[in-house]
């Protein structure tokens, strides 16, 4: 989870084909409105994210697809948010892929071709929640590292099961 450009789709595929699970991109999940608003550079609100978030939590819940898990990228940038996945498929864990805004407008700019313009992510920022120390299943990792040290801390994380701070690098 993270704003975009955090480097949730790079370091979830990752992740998943280092620990043999499926990937599931959670932008492949939008509905096309969702996808031009955003392309348009206009932000999405919390009705536009409600369907999408409720594809989301179906997706995690499927047991009989996934029976042993997935990986799957979702910005879930909202406490309501991510209270909506824990309750679709409870159990869910949540890696906070943790940028500065500097890195994740870098990171975006330097993909013309996806949707999500660089001009979003002040909007991504101030929808940021990000996770209290209550939400134990919840482990941040410090993304703005090399791609090596941010997955290795986030497969040591999530095999660990903790949610607590990871630093990579």
């Amino acid at each position: 989870m993270g704003v975009s450009g955090c480097g949730k789709s790079t370091v979830g595929s990752t992740v998943a084909r280092t620990l043999g699970l499926p990937f599931v991109e959670a932008d492949s999940l939008h509905r096309p409105h969702n996808i031009e608003k955003m392309r348009s550079g206009q932000p999405l609100t919390d009705e536009d994210r409600a369907p999408w978030l409720a594809a989301v939590g179906r997706t995690l819940s499927d047991l009989r697809r996934y029976p042993d898990g997935l990986i799957i990228t979702c910005s879930a940038l909202r406490h309501t948010y991510r209270d909506r996945l824990r309750q679709a498929a409870p159990g869910v864990r949540f890696v906070f892929l943790e940028v500065p805004p500097a890195v994740a407008e870098q990171r975006l700019r330097a993909r013309p071709q996806h949707f999500m313009p660089a001009s979003l992510i002040p909007s991504q920022f101030a929808t940021l929640e990000p996770p209290l120390p209550t939400e134990t299943d919840v482990v941040t990792i410090h993304a703005d590292a090399a791609l090596d040290a941010v997955v290795n801390a986030t497969v040591q994380a999530l095999c660990r099961g903790s949610g607590s701070d990871a630093a990579a690098g």
